[in-house]
């Protein structure tokens, strides 16, 4: 309102009476809104430039590091009917202790005396061994004694042979010199005739000592090719004496080993969580399961899944934050400093090939170097869910980055084999 005079006549009007003055006015209530308006967008502004640690997420479930610690289930290595049950479901029990007892439903080791039976077999077969060896021993000497007995034989020959030679000369220097005398005239017929029966005699004696040689060779060749014969026969009922001692040698130790494997026994100590078979006589065959055996743990892993498009960006000694099923949690992955219920933990295996399409399993450990133990009632099977930490990005990028389905940002390449505590990188390269 102008005031043209100096006099106030404002308290001379009523105020209900200025109702187009108030109507102008602004309501108190929308300036109270605007300044909250105002106040809300300053505070979002600031919040969007506010550090968004970037994660990667997953879920699976609780593990063993050890694969030995890992549930196991007791196999029933030969085929048998169950006959007694030494165990019950949730019982503790020790390495070596008995599960299962079960018996023989092969006919072929139905026989309680097999064992002395295949001892009294392979008696036979050493005794029938030792024979044999005997036998050709023998035989051996045989071959030496013929061999030696034709060397001998052959020398008396030769020395009769050379005599024989030597009479055979002296006749045939006789046989001419007489019969030139009788050419002349000098010697009668008869003692011709009779020195001509000499000389041939001495020829037919020299001859016959040229094949006696011959035929003592022959001899002799023959005896000592048949005793060969009979070594030979001899070596090889040896050699298959031994291979049937091997093989009932074998079948004796498998069938001892066998008659121990009717005690189904637990290769560690463990609970038994779990029977396969149930109830007396029951048949079971090579390699069935019989129970499930879950030994103490107490190397705890994580055993996460996270998809193929994140994979490339975490590298061992990466930081997780863990959320096991049954423990309350608040989890702001963003902000791993005000989560609550959460516990810590560290990329220790990456595996080299999918697991399943899509995806790839990593194993986490507890994070040593943090104060959050992970809790002792943790069960081998339970499920979790886990975020992967990566690095510090502006929230207006996180968001930017989330509406576009885009992959977390990666500053620096992941080092194939970094120690635990060198996952996180503080140099950022610019988009």
């Amino acid at each position: 309102m102008m005031k043209l005079s100096d006099q106030d006549v404002g308290p001379l009007i009523q105020t209900e009476n200025r109702y187009s003055l108030r109507a102008l006015e602004t309501p108190r209530a929308g300036v109270i809104l605007a300044r909250c308006l105002l106040a809300m967008a300053i505070v979002l502004l600031l919040f969007m430039f506010l550090p968004w640690q970037q994660n990667i997420r997953g879920s699976g479930k609780v593990t063993a590091l050890n694969p030995a610690h890992r549930p196991q289930t007791v196999q029933a290595v030969i085929a048998g009917q169950i006959q007694k049950w030494h165990v019950q479901e949730g019982q503790y029990v020790r390495a070596g202790d008995t599960i299962v007892t079960i018996r023989e439903v092969k006919e072929k080791y139905f026989d309680p005396q097999l064992l002395e039976r295949l001892q009294e077999q392979l008696a036979a077969k050493k005794s029938s061994l030792v024979a044999k060896r005997e036998k050709a021993d023998a035989l051996r000497r045989q071959i030496v004694a013929l061999q030696q007995g034709r060397d001998r034989k052959i020398e008396q020959s030769k020395a009769k042979l050379e005599a024989e030679r030597v009479k055979f000369r002296n006749a045939e220097n006789q046989y001419q010199r007489n019969k030139k005398l009788y050419e002349a005239g000098n010697i009668p017929l008869t003692k011709f005739q009779e020195i001509t029966y000499k000389y041939e005699g001495s020829v037919a004696d020299y001859q016959n000592a040229q094949v006696e040689i011959e035929r003592l060779r022959a001899e002799y060749e023959e005896k000592i090719s048949k005793s060969h014969s009979d070594l030979n026969a001899t070596e090889s009922d040896v050699f298959d004496s031994e291979g049937d001692i091997a093989k009932l040698t074998n079948e004796y130790a498998n069938t001892r080993i066998r008659n121990d494997q009717y005690q189904i026994t637990t290769a560690q100590s463990g609970y038994v969580v779990r029977a396969m078979k149930a109830g007396i006589g029951e048949t079971i065959k090579e390699g069935d399961a019989v129970c499930t055996v879950m030994p103490e743990a107490r190397d705890l892993a994580v055993e996460m899944y996270v998809k193929a498009m994140d994979m490339p960006l975490i590298s061992k000694g990466r930081h997780v934050r863990i959320e096991f099923d049954g423990w309350p949690a608040l989890q702001f992955s963003g902000w791993p400093s005000v989560s609550v219920g959460t516990f810590g933990g560290t990329v220790q295996v990456i595996d080299y090939f999918s697991a399943e399409p899509g995806t790839f399993r990593i194993l986490v450990t507890p994070d040593n170097n943090r104060r959050e133990p992970w809790p002792q009632q943790l069960r081998v099977g339970s499920g979790v869910r886990g975020w992967v930490m990566l690095d510090d990005v502006p929230v207006w990028y996180e968001i930017w980055r989330q509406l576009n389905g885009f992959p977390p940002s990666l500053y620096k390449a992941p080092l194939e084999q970094a120690l635990p505590g060198q996952g996180t990188t503080d140099t950022k390269e610019k988009k």
